[in-house]
């Protein structure tokens, strides 16, 4: 079940530049929820951040920027709450490769719920200019890592049942991010996840 939790607040880095950028970003991540990204104000920001107009730009040039490096270590939390749980499934003595990809894709689907207000945010559009362009750079990086972990060149239609079973659980990631409590989304992510078992390992 998941977990009840808000979205976890930066990790306080070394050095005072990098302590403010993590404020910068923690504040970036509220408002831009609040208000999405067309709306969002950069002096609320700053506001919240306590800091200075001119330490944002210098640590990230505008809104645009600084929106774009909130979806970036959000998609690096993301990669890394997956392969945690993959290393965890070998450990613990898994070897195919559908159950290895199920243990990354329920890593990936907690963590669209403990950060729903970033994955919501990243998934109603509005973005800056180029956004769906990395966007969708970052999907294809996804699908590669799983065409490896799914060994897609040893089977028959491998790369179709990458790409397939990808776009199951982007999307199930979305309707997680939008559920009311975490039992619903927690309900809605193991039935995915034991669809895509049916269709990886058809019995």
């Amino acid at each position: 079940m998941f977990a009840v939790q808000s979205p976890p607040t930066p990790a306080r880095p070394a050095g005072r530049a990098q302590a403010t950028r993590a404020t910068l970003l923690g504040a970036a991540r509220d408002v831009f929820a609040e208000s999405g990204f067309a709306q969002a104000n950069i002096a609320e920001v700053v506001a919240r951040a306590g800091a200075s107009v001119g330490s944002l730009y210098h640590h990230f040039g505008g809104k645009a920027d600084l929106y774009l490096a909130l979806f970036e270590d959000y998609q690096s939390r993301q990669e890394t709450r997956a392969a945690a749980a993959v290393r965890e499934a070998r450990a613990a003595g898994q070897r195919e490769p559908a159950d290895l990809f199920l243990a990354g894709a329920g890593a990936y689907l907690r963590g669209c719920w403990e950060e729903r207000e970033l994955a919501r945010l990243f998934l109603a559009g509005g973005g800056p200019t180029g956004f769906e362009l990395i966007a969708r750079r970052r999907y294809r990086e996804w699908t590669h890592v799983n065409a490896t972990l799914l060994r897609a060149d040893e089977q028959p239609l491998g790369d179709t049942l990458v790409l397939v079973l990808t776009s199951v659980v982007a999307e199930a990631g979305s309707e997680v991010a939008v559920q009311d409590t975490a039992d619903d989304a927690s309900r809605l992510a193991d039935e995915v996840l034991e669809l895509i078992s049916r269709i990886a390992q058809p019995r």
